[in-house]
């Protein structure tokens, strides 16, 4: 571990091997609000290769931790904020952290020995305010910060629906019950929900073997699915070890005849939703199952309260037709501590963030 102490009796800036129990702390109150990102979930890949850079207060609370994981090329020392791509990646700030005390931990030699010349975030909502501070931080500090968009995400404002008076509509509602009585040909149909302590290796094999018989497996080479390697299950597994996680993590199968055929794999933090995967059948394609698992995910979501479902970027067809709208954009954000360097893989990587911009209420219009 290399630690040493900055401003005496101001802060204390360390880079530490692993994951930093700071991360936990900070997971419990966060500037960007987000609770799911806690030690497990940074380290679900390999958190053997993990570092955190830690800013502690002269009393020891922690107000920030950046994990990192090696990124791109060995030989080029390059990190990355690591974490499942999807809800989103992000370093952890407390509320009280200032810009200054930030850019001050970001100026010191530990941040050099925890990040490296080039660490990467994203992706990132535009308009975070841990990103926005991050970034201004980071440009205080006399790093560069080069940006690139990463999508838009597309949201179900579930209050909107209730006072609409419900949802789904009527009329969605009536056509996917009678999507459900005509699977019934193949066989009872039932729902299940796993969730917390329900959560065990036979569930995530069920999950796989979906995925396994879906339409990724025969026309992709897999790497989107969440369960079909069995080293992704491992790493899911160890995320599931959380009981907090585990709690937040939810999935909902349907099953036909008692094998499951379709699944949305979901994540609720606080009062939001995040769609983070999904997968039906091929041969179950024409009954539709896919659709009947991402409605319910949403209509369990629904009826637990939750104010909004965010099935994040891409595929904006369906996501469409399930109601769902535009609701903000993404970054993926590189910061390079070498003004040739950055000037070498702005062209490759995106636009560059002038030293004397004003913090901008959004990276992505920035």
């Amino acid at each position: 571990m290399y630690e040493s102490r900055i401003a005496a009796g101001h802060l204390t800036v360390a880079a530490r091997a692993g994951a930093a129990p700071a991360l936990d702390v900070l997971g419990l109150r966060n500037l960007g609000g987000h609770g799911f990102l806690r030690a497990r979930w940074y380290g679900e890949g390999n958190p053997d290769a993990l570092r955190t850079l830690v800013v502690e207060s002269a009393g020891g609370t922690p107000l920030a931790a950046i994990p990192t994981a090696p990124f791109g090329p060995a030989i080029a020392g390059f990190r990355k904020v690591p974490g499942s791509y999807w809800p989103l990646r992000s370093p952890l700030i407390a509320p009280e952290c200032s810009t200054a005390d930030l850019a001050q931990a970001l100026a010191h030699p530990s941040a050099a020995a925890s990040l490296g010349p080039v660490w990467r975030v994203g992706p990132a909502r535009a308009d975070d305010p841990a990103i926005l501070r991050l970034v201004e931080a980071a440009r205080r500090a006399r790093w560069r910060v080069l940006v690139r968009p990463a999508g838009t995400s597309w949201v179900i404002d579930l209050d909107a629906a209730r006072r609409q008076g419900g949802w789904p509509r009527g009329s969605t509602a009536a056509r996917l019950a009678r999507i459900e009585r005509r699977l019934a040909a193949h066989g009872p149909v039932a729902w299940r929900h796993v969730r917390g302590a329900g959560w065990s290796d036979a569930v995530l094999e069920e999950l796989a073997a979906v995925e396994a018989a879906s339409w990724i497996a025969a026309e992709t080479d897999g790497s989107g699915a969440k369960f079909l390697d069995p080293r992704r299950r491992a790493a899911w597994r160890a995320v599931l070890a959380d009981p907090v996680l585990a709690e937040m993590l939810c999935a909902t199968m349907l099953t036909v005849a008692g094998r499951a055929v379709a699944f949305s794999f979901d994540l609720d933090d606080g009062q939001v939703r995040y769609g983070i995967a999904g997968s039906f059948r091929s041969d179950f394609a024409k009954a539709e199952v896919g659709k009947l698992a991402n409605h319910r995910a949403v209509s369990d979501a629904f009826d637990a309260g939750a104010t909004t479902v965010d099935l994040g970027a891409g595929d904006s067809g369906y996501k469409r037709a399930m109601g769902a709208s535009a609701g903000y954009d993404l970054v993926d954000l590189l910061f390079v501590r070498h003004r040739t360097a950055a000037r070498l893989i702005a062209p490759l990587w995106g636009e560059a963030l002038a030293h004397d911009a004003r913090p901008a209420r959004s990276l992505a219009h920035g």
